[in-house]
């Protein structure tokens, strides 16, 4: 379970393959004879969204955004959002499909409400990374242990102040990883996966 410099971020286990349940809608209408002054008719689409993730999704570091020690990416479209979570320091919740990172070989992706809720709804995950991409070898919660003392990702995460969302930085309460920061600088430097800018590889 990695920390960013500051921030713990965690690893998986169990497999998880379901899709999101398909989009709800609920419509309201004006009932006939209301008069002129009354709400015009509204339809309010309610999207549950969630993310799957695939090998091809989790990115070098270097083309993620980098926030303190961690780095931050959202695949459904909400870095803006996952960005001013991660700098505010009242913390937050952060938005669906939010990948952190510390490490290339660990990440924990936010999924939807209800997917994990002893965990913040975090799935961890364990990779394997080299300059082909990324493989991942375990996904899921609890279950998995990481590679900085041998501990559960989620375990540690849920140590966190619950106003940072379950993710641990060296002041929100979770216990400190047993290796320097350097070990964590050189590993980030080491990612040799493709870097993809603009939509195209260097």
């Amino acid at each position: 379970m990695p920390i960013v410099l500051a921030t713990i971020v965690g690893c998986a286990s169990a497999t998880t393959t379901a899709e999101g349940p398909p989009p709800s809608s609920t419509t309201s209408t004006v009932p006939a004879g209301t008069s002129s002054t009354a709400a015009p008719t509204t339809t309010t689409t309610v999207v549950d969204e969630d993310v799957v993730a695939q090998p091809a999704d989790f990115k070098n570091l270097k083309d993620m955004s980098k926030v303190r020690g961690m780095f931050v990416d959202n695949l459904l479209g909400h870095l803006p959002e996952a960005i001013a979570v991660a700098e505010n320091p009242e913390g937050g919740i952060f938005p669906v499909g939010t990948v952190i990172q510390l490490v290339p070989q660990e990440a924990m992706i936010k999924r939807k409400a209800g997917f994990s809720p002893a965990f913040g709804d975090w799935e961890f995950f364990e990779l394997v990374t080299s300059a082909d991409g990324t493989v991942i070898s375990k996904r899921g919660g609890a279950e998995v242990v990481n590679r900085f003392g041998g501990k559960s990702c989620a375990a540690c995460h849920v140590k966190a102040d619950i106003k940072f969302d379950f993710i641990c930085e060296k002041t929100h309460g979770c216990d400190p990883l047993p290796v320097p920061d350097a070990v964590f600088i050189a590993l980030q430097d080491g990612d040799n996966r493709p870097r993809v800018k603009a939509g195209v590889p260097s």
